[in-house]
């Protein structure tokens, strides 16, 4: 309802249809829906108000994000929020604006969306400092959390009058979005005003916020904040009902940020307030704290050893002290540990011989922790352990599984391969382990070539994987059976297969040449078809000459504008080209095209793969060095570009520039791995003492490199990339 007599509703909604919103933009497009949006929020039916407020969430603040017609609606929404119109609520709206805008600043010649938008809401500061003395709480409140999101921009005028405010106000939630947005506005001059309200005296509420104005100002962490928050656990509770959603989970940010400092005291101090959380006697507690260690082992190297002891004891407590969520979180963690999860194993090896999901779950663990003990569990009871079966073969990543070889596994797995019916996807986790065991795995051939009928295109490359020489005559007269039958990928996959076994291309050939001949190519479409095609081709070399027309044809006519599969189609075409005729004519134009057009969305990996294609030509691409060179201004391109150039032109490549450029990305977190393997490339011993310094501090850190990809699979990546570095680095 109208809240005031002195909303002029014709007013309002004349200015309103005024606006030529059709022009204007929002997350959807045109923003001409906006001010039917705006007529129902400021309207009597509370049903389409809330309607038309989500609206308004989705298209003015997408996901936070601030477009043209948000600082628009700013006027508009503030008129809705003076007159008493669901005030709390769009005070929220106006506040997430401003919190998703930027402050002035720059030489930029047009102002951005974003400054336009913390402009339009500091335009708004009258009402919102009004509103903070509201009588109302809940409208205090959202004002006060609003105005901290004004920036420096309105920091001026609203400093003063929120710690006058703080001066007088009870209520413990408005005194906590008070002392925040003041230290949001002014970290130093909240400084003091913080550690007061760090102390016993304050209200629980306003106490955590003040522990986090601390922690985010950059005060040193002190006894009174490890006192304040031991004492307050568990956390979340105390901020369920506030508007500061970045710190919804405060000992979660409380870890991330003193952690983030990088300093050994901050360090220190997270791992001794998390080992006592995780030793605490609350179970929500116990629960939050469980969360924060296992991001604390993917941030921190020695997080691990530091956190397992407890987080173990959590995961292990058969009393009655720990709680379901404790343990299931707890074990999951215990996977972050690595070997210093091994303390774990006895509990987790009985705990893996119980029943059920239970079981599943703590036999996954043990995987991750002791790999060579959870082999022969898991043999003992692999139908019913999805879980830990998709942990052995490498988890949901499509990573080298991480079970080693066992006899008694090798004898499940066979047994599951016979009893397999046509289409479940376990054959995929199977064929993982298997390809990875090798020769040690050639007791499964018998299974494998039973079920090589109803799984003809995975099947065939893991019979060559494990195929002892003693059977090689028996599964490449399988593969060439399959050649004749069923669909062309089917047979093509045989006979890529047959060939990879025995040297024999006759059949593959043929079946290739049909396949080129049928696929789209040449026209402009993507055909992963043309991909798999010319990757065959390729790997048959010179004896694949009479395809060469073929794979002409299917590359894309020059000049025309292609899509991300459609450049990886022209890249395997090239490659197989140059690997069937060795002459890198064809080639050289095709990756030119490729390398040089880098503006396109998710580029990185095509361009990766063209990169990696000029390396092959060597001397022969010298014409791609002006493209690559461009490429060393993008982090993510420069350890392909740089192992391209460093076979196309050695002699003119600098050393020292392009080390520096390659530690840059490690130290970043940025194909760190592809970083430390072309540092290693160029030749470790040439290292300068400064990039070998920097070499060096990269595997002696305490902050992870790898610091991105599936839950579970980080901590295990940085350790491989820090035994590489140190590798390195050893080398003389």
């Amino acid at each position: 309802m109208i809240g005031t007599m002195d909303f002029d509703h014709a007013r309002f909604l004349a200015e309103l249809d005024a606006q030529p919103w059709a022009s204007y933009t929002h997350a959807y497009g045109s923003a001409e829906d906006v001010p039917d949006c705006l007529r129902a929020l400021a309207g009597a039916d509370d049903e389409a108000a809330e309607e038309a407020q989500s609206e308004l969430y989705g298209s003015i603040l997408h996901q936070g994000s601030v477009y043209e017609a948000s600082a628009k609606a700013v006027p508009f929404l503030a008129r809705i929020a003076a007159a008493g119109i669901r005030t709390p609520d769009v005070l929220l709206l106006i506040g997430g604006i401003a919190e998703g805008g930027a402050d002035p600043g720059g030489s930029a010649p047009e102002e951005s969306d974003e400054v336009a938008c913390r402009r339009a809401v500091v335009a708004q500061l009258p009402l919102l400092l009004a509103s903070v003395v509201h009588e109302d709480r809940a409208v205090r409140q959202a004002a006060a959390w609003a105005v901290g999101a004004t920036g420096a921009a309105g920091a001026g005028r609203a400093v003063p009058v929120l710690r006058d405010r703080t001066a007088v106000e009870s209520d413990p939630l408005v005194r906590a979005e008070l002392l925040t947005a003041m230290a949001q506005l002014d970290p130093e001059g909240t400084a003091s005003a913080a550690m007061e309200a760090v102390g016993p005296d304050s209200p629980p509420e306003l106490r955590i916020a003040a522990v986090l104005a601390c922690v985010d100002g950059g005060l040193s962490w002190t006894p009174a904040h490890q006192e304040a928050v031991l004492a307050l656990l568990p956390l979340d509770r105390l901020v369920a009902d506030r508007f500061d959603l970045s710190r919804g989970e405060p000992l979660h940010h409380i870890t991330l940020t003193l952690l983030d400092r990088e300093g050994q005291a901050d360090r220190e101090a997270v791992f001794a307030l998390l080992d006592a959380a995780l030793r605490g006697e609350d179970s929500q507690a116990r629960t939050e704290a469980v969360w924060a260690a296992a991001t604390a082992c993917e941030l921190s190297r020695s997080a691990p050893a530091r956190l397992g002891p407890a987080l173990i004891s959590v995961a292990t407590d058969g009393g009655a002290a720990a709680g379901a969520d404790d343990v299931s979180g707890a074990l999951a963690a215990l996977g972050k540990l690595g070997p210093y999860g091994a303390p774990a194993a006895e509990v987790l090896a009985a705990r893996a011989a119980g029943e059920g999901d239970a079981a599943d779950r703590a036999l996954e663990v043990l995987v991750a922790v002791d790999p060579v003990r959870a082999a022969p569990l898991l043999a003992r009871e692999l139908e019913s352990r999805p879980r830990a079966l998709g942990a052995a073969c490498g988890g949901p990543t499509g990573s080298s599984p991480v079970v080693p070889y066992d006899a008694a596994l090798l004898v499940a797995v066979r047994r599951r391969l016979s009893t397999l019916e046509p289409g479940v996807p376990t054959p995929f986790q199977l064929a993982a382990l298997l390809t990875a065991w090798g020769r040690d795995a050639a007791g499964a051939v018998p299974e494998l070539l039973a079920a090589l009928p109803a799984h003809p295109r995975l099947l065939p490359g893991v019979l060559v994987a494990v195929c002892p020489p003693e059977r090689r005559a028996e599964v490449a007269d399988a593969l060439r059976t399959r050649t004749g039958t069923g669909p062309a990928e089917d047979r093509i996959e045989a006979a890529r297969a047959l060939h990879e076994l025995t040297g024999d291309h006759s059949l593959l050939l043929p079946l290739l040449a049909e396949r080129l001949a049928g696929s789209a190519g040449g026209g402009g479409g993507a055909d992963a078809r043309i991909r798999e095609a010319a990757t065959a081709a390729g790997a048959v070399g010179p004896a694949a000459v009479p395809l060469v027309p073929a794979l002409r044809a299917a590359l894309n006519p020059p000049g025309t504008e292609r899509n991300n599969p459609q450049m990886d189609d022209d890249i395997a075409v090239a490659v197989a080209l140059h690997r069937i005729t060795g002459d890198a004519t064809d080639v050289v134009p095709v990756l030119a095209g490729v390398l040089g057009d880098g503006e396109g969305l998710w580029r990185r990996w095509t361009l990766v793969r063209a990169a990696q294609a000029a390396t092959d030509l060597g001397p022969a691409a010298r014409g791609l060095v002006p493209v690559l060179e461009a490429l060393l201004t993008d982090p993510e391109q420069v350890p392909s570009a740089v192992r391209a150039l460093h076979a196309i032109a050695p002699d003119g490549l600098d050393t020292g520039r392009v080390t520096g450029l390659l530690l840059d990305a490690a130290e970043a977190g940025t194909a760190p791995f592809e970083a430390v393997d072309t540092l290693v490339a160029l030749g470790v011993d040439t290292l300068s003492e400064e990039h070998r310094a920097r070499l060096t501090e990269l595997g002696e850190r305490d902050r992870r490199v790898v610091s991105s990809g599936l839950d579970g699979t980080i901590e295990a990546a940085d350790e491989r990339l820090r035994a590489r570095v140190r590798a390195a680095v050893s080398r003389r």
